[in-house]
């Protein structure tokens, strides 16, 4: 392959996914991965792309990111996001008041979560209706502009229903977990709602599969300083994982 044609292939990959990991890219180009790093700095300096750690981020309608449609968002990583949603479970108490996003492991959660007695608060009208069903939880929705793609409330109401309530446990995924970066997604609107989330919780858990780490989506949503728990699958390396039990944060892996 000559060197041209590995950059078109490394521009429409990044694009195709979003993100992509140095290692994935050498893997498929067949080159090693001091080249595919050289090959992203130039390609970001050509603006075609943004470096991340570990990887690229696609610079293609940054400004205007449409979310993914939920029903795309569910099949994505789906084996993984059911363990992770496992696990978050297992970290909540009777009587807890938590708080679920309207991520589709949230949904995954919301689904298996045993019928106890809690107070969820959220956004998803998914997580609203999976738990309805559940007669000693009380489900208390945001209300606010509705996101068709993701069904879920965003926009100013939502936000400021948000400051009405304080709860033990938030329970939030996102696009991208970076080190140095913190947590980003790639819609404002999402964004906004979850830096909300972040600041109304005692204690704050992300769920990311592995794939997230490393990735710096296009709008800030929270530094690391906020988040205590991290729960991802057992892709993720054990040299990430490290960098971040540093930060006082504990990753668990499923």
């Amino acid at each position: 392959m000559l060197v041209a044609e590995r950059y078109e292939k490394i521009v429409e990959l990044v694009n195709e996914r979003g993100s992509i990991r140095v290692s994935e890219l050498s893997e498929l180009c067949q080159v090693t991965e001091e080249t595919i790093r050289r090959d992203l700095d130039r390609l970001e300096q050509a603006g075609r792309l943004r470096r991340s750690h570990g990887g690229a981020v696609s610079v293609k309608d940054q400004h205007q990111q449409p979310e993914i449609p939920y029903f795309e968002r569910e099949i994505v990583h789906a084996e993984e996001k059911k363990r992770i949603a496992q696990e978050a479970i297992g970290l909540i108490q009777p009587r807890d008041r938590i708080l679920l996003d309207a991520s589709s492991t949230a949904w995954y959660m919301a689904r298996e979560m045993p019928d106890i007695p809690l107070t969820v608060l959220t956004n998803s009208i998914k997580v609203a209706m999976e738990l309805a069903a559940k007669e000693k939880i009380e489900v208390i929705s945001t209300g606010g502009s509705l996101a068709q793609r993701s069904l879920s409330f965003v926009g100013p109401l939502a936000e400021r229903s948000l400051d009405a309530y304080h709860v033990d446990k938030a329970f939030l995924s996102c696009k991208g977990v970076h080190l140095e970066r913190g947590i980003s997604e790639s819609n404002e609107l999402q964004a906004r709602v979850k830096h909300k989330m972040v600041g109304m919780a005692d204690q704050v858990v992300v769920l990311a599969d592995a794939s997230k780490f490393g990735v710096q989506a296009f709008t800030h949503v929270s530094d690391l300083d906020g988040v205590g728990t991290i729960i991802t699958d057992r892709r993720l390396p054990a040299e990430t994982k490290r960098q971040f039990a540093e930060r006082g944060i504990a990753v668990r892996t499923v």
